[in-house]
């Protein structure tokens, strides 16, 4: 099982995202914490110990991955935390495409991959 841990639904993904995923079994996604960019460190353990829970519960029944990607300060201390107990991190890499019209940049990101995360 893939656990879709970030602000991107995989409803929302590309095909070729989709037929990414599907080497990892089905999708489950799990909404990215709303991370007040006040919080001090003890705010990001107290949001990561919550989530922790839900994932460590679901690595219980199921062989799982993670794709984690988002707050930096979060995504490190929830990647740390899942490997240490074993559970695979991944992060999905993109390629920019950026068009410039009437001044205006738009940014279209288009999926490459996805990359492990490794100690």
């Amino acid at each position: 099982m893939l656990i879709n841990l970030s602000n991107h639904p995989s409803c929302m993904w590309e095909q070729e995202q989709l037929d990414a995923a599907a080497e990892y079994g089905s999708i489950r996604d799990i909404p990215f914490p709303d991370i007040d960019p006040s919080g001090d460190e003890q705010y990001i353990k107290e949001i990561a110990d919550k989530a922790s829970e839900e994932i460590f519960r679901l690595a219980d029944t199921h062989d799982i991955t993670v794709h984690i990607m988002g707050e930096q300060t979060f995504t490190f201390l929830m990647v740390d935390r899942l490997l240490s107990k074993g559970i695979k991190c991944i992060a999905s890499t993109t390629c920019r495409e950026a068009e410039i019209s009437d001044g205006i940049k738009t940014s279209t990101f288009r999926f490459v991959q996805f990359r492990r995360y490794e100690k």
